[in-house]
């Protein structure tokens, strides 16, 4: 009989943004899953907020994200007339708009004690929110 033993590993990784934009978390999120032993398994990660959100995306031109973020600005326009709730400031209802649409978990396998990701493949936080916010990420481990 062949048995197998699960192991789980869990962490709180925080981010501070400075406003809008893609924030890359690849190293830290490789570091991390590196760290815990755990050689093949599926990690999960999941933001903690509603107005900032998570995607796996090209970490080599930049101006794709740049395309993603004025995309995203586009569907979802700052406009104080255009949304009820807006106690918080005109870009905040346009920020829980934009995670809606974004998401706010990626489940990446675990493979050699390291995220599956592509050759041109990174992991990024979007901060929707123009003022700096400090933001957490769930990491979550599970495998063997």
């Amino acid at each position: 009989m062949n048995s197998v033993v699960s192991r789980q590993a869990q962490e709180i990784l925080p981010v501070g943004s400075r406003g809008t934009g893609f924030y890359d978390v690849t190293r830290e999120v490789a570091h991390w899953v590196g760290g815990t032993g755990i050689g093949t398994g599926l990690l999960t990660l999941f933001i903690r907020h509603t107005s900032a959100s998570l995607t796996i995306q090209e970490n080599a031109d930049p101006d794709v994200r740049a395309d993603l973020a004025d995309y995203l600005a586009t569907i979802a326009p700052e406009d104080p007339g255009r949304y009820r709730h807006g106690i918080e400031g005109p870009d905040d209802m346009p920020a829980h708009i934009r995670t809606m649409l974004t998401q706010t978990s990626l489940t990446i396998p675990v493979g050699n004690g390291r995220p599956l990701l592509g050759t041109w493949q990174g992991i990024y936080l979007i901060e929707h929110r123009r003022a700096p916010h400090r933001r957490e990420i769930v990491m979550h481990l599970l495998g063997e």
